[in-house]
C-alpha cells in the first residue's frame, strides 16, 4: 500500500496538474502518515534530480538575462549574507543555542539551505546531531515559504522581478526558491534562479574564511559545480537562437523535475526530524528568517 502510494504521487507530479508547493505537501503528508518506503534514495535521488532540473531551466533564458538578473541582486546580496550571518552569531548567543549548530543554521539562512550547511560541516568539525538540527530547522522553514511566499507577493503587489530577488535572498535552498518563483510567474522564475545561483557562488569565500577562522584548512566544501553547467545552458540559447522548440521542451521537463524534486523532499520529512531539531534551534531559525525576509521585502519594495 505504501509503495503503491508513493508511486501514485510521484506519478501524479509527472502531470500538468501538480505544481511544486502541492508536491511539497503531498510528500509531507505521506511522510508523516504512511511513511517513504524509499527514504534513502529519495534523499540522493533529490540531491541530483534538482541540479539536473535547475541546469534545465537554464535553456529557458539568454545569456543577457542571466547577467542583467545577477547585476540586479548582487548588492542585496552582499548585504543580506553579511548582515545574517552577523544578527545570527549574536541570536544565537542569545537563545544559548550550541555554537555550531548556530553558526550551520546561519550559514544556511545567508547563502542556500542545505547546501550551505553540507560545506561548513567538515570545516566547523560538527557532529550528526549538530548537522541534523541546523537541517531539520532549515528544511521546515523552506517548506513553509514555499506556501506563503507567493501569497505575500501578491498581497504586497509585487512585480515579478521583485518576487523573484526576494525569493532568492529571503528563502534558503535552491529547490523551495524556484518552486515558489514558478507559482508566482515565469518571470519570476528567471529572476529568482540566476540571483539564488549567484548567491550559491559565496559557500566559496565563507568556507574558506571558516576554515581559516577555525584553522582547518584541510576540510573541502561542497561546490555547486552545476551552476557552470546552467551558465553554459543559457550560453548555448544566446549563441543557437534557432531550436527554441528544443528548448520549451527541456524546460518543460526541467520544472517537471522540479516538481518530482520537491515531492521528494517533503516525503523525507520524518517525526523523528521534527523531534531532534528542537525548540530553541528552530526559534533561531525562524527569528533569524522573518528579519531577513521582512528587511529583504522592504528593500525591494522601496529601494
Amino acid at each position: 500500500m505504501i509503495v503503491a502510494a508513493f508511486v501514485a504521487i510521484l506519478l501524479f507530479c509527472c502531470t500538468s496538474y501538480a505544481s511544486p508547493p502541492m508536491a511539497l505537501a503531498l510528500g509531507l503528508i505521506l511522510s508523516l502518515t504512511l511513511g517513504n518506503p524509499f527514504k534513502k534514495l529519495s534523499s540522493k535521488t533529490a540531491k541530483y534530480l534538482l541540479q539536473i532540473s535547475v541546469v534545465g531551466l537554464g535553456f529557458g533564458m539568454n545569456l543577457g538575462e542571466v547577467i542583467s538578473a545577477g547585476k540586479t541582486g548582487v548588492m542585496i546580496t552582499i548585504f543580506s549574507i553579511a548582515g545574517t550571518l552577523v544578527l545570527g552569531y549574536m541570536l544565537g548567543k542569545l537563545l544559548v543555542v550550541n555554537s555550531k549548530a548556530a553558526s550551520l543554521i546561519s550559514s544556511g539562512t545567508a547563502i542556500c539551505g542545505g547546501s550551505a550547511i553540507a560545506a561548513m560541516a567538515p570545516i566547523l568539525g560538527a557532529n550528526e546531531k549538530e548537522i541534523s538540527i541546523s537541517l531539520g530547522t532549515v528544511f521546515i522553514l523552506n517548506s513553509i515559504a514555499l506556501f506563503v511566499f507567493p501569497v505575500i507577493g501578491h498581497f504586497f503587489g509585487l512585480t515579478s522581478h521583485q518576487f523573484g530577488v526576494w525569493a532568492a535572498v529571503a528563502i534558503h535552498d535552491t529547490s523551495s526558491v524556484v518552486g515558489a518563483a514558478a507559482k508566482y510567474s515565469p518571470d519570476a522564475l528567471k529572476v529568482a534562479t540566476v540571483i539564488k545561483l549567484t548567491r550559491a557562488l559565496w559557500i566559496v569565500p565563507l568556507s574558506l574564511l571558516a576554515a581559516f577562522v577555525f584553522k582547518n584548512r584541510s576540510s573541502k566544501s561542497q561546490f555547486p559545480y552545476f551552476i557552470f553547467a546552467f551558465v553554459l545552458a543559457s550560453c548555448i540559447v544566446t549563441l543557437l537562437p534557432n531550436m527554441n522548440t528544443i528548448y520549451m521542451s527541456l524546460t518543460h521537463i526541467a520544472k517537471i523535475g522540479l516538481t518530482i524534486t520537491l515531492f521528494l523532499i517533503g516525503s523525507g520529512l520524518s517525526k523523528e526530524t521534527l523531534k531532534t531539531v528542537g525548540f530553541r534551534p528552530i526559534l533561531l531559525g525562524t527569528i533569524l528568517w522573518v528579519i531577513v525576509s521582512s528587511v529583504s521585502l522592504l528593500l525591494v519594495r522601496f529601494a
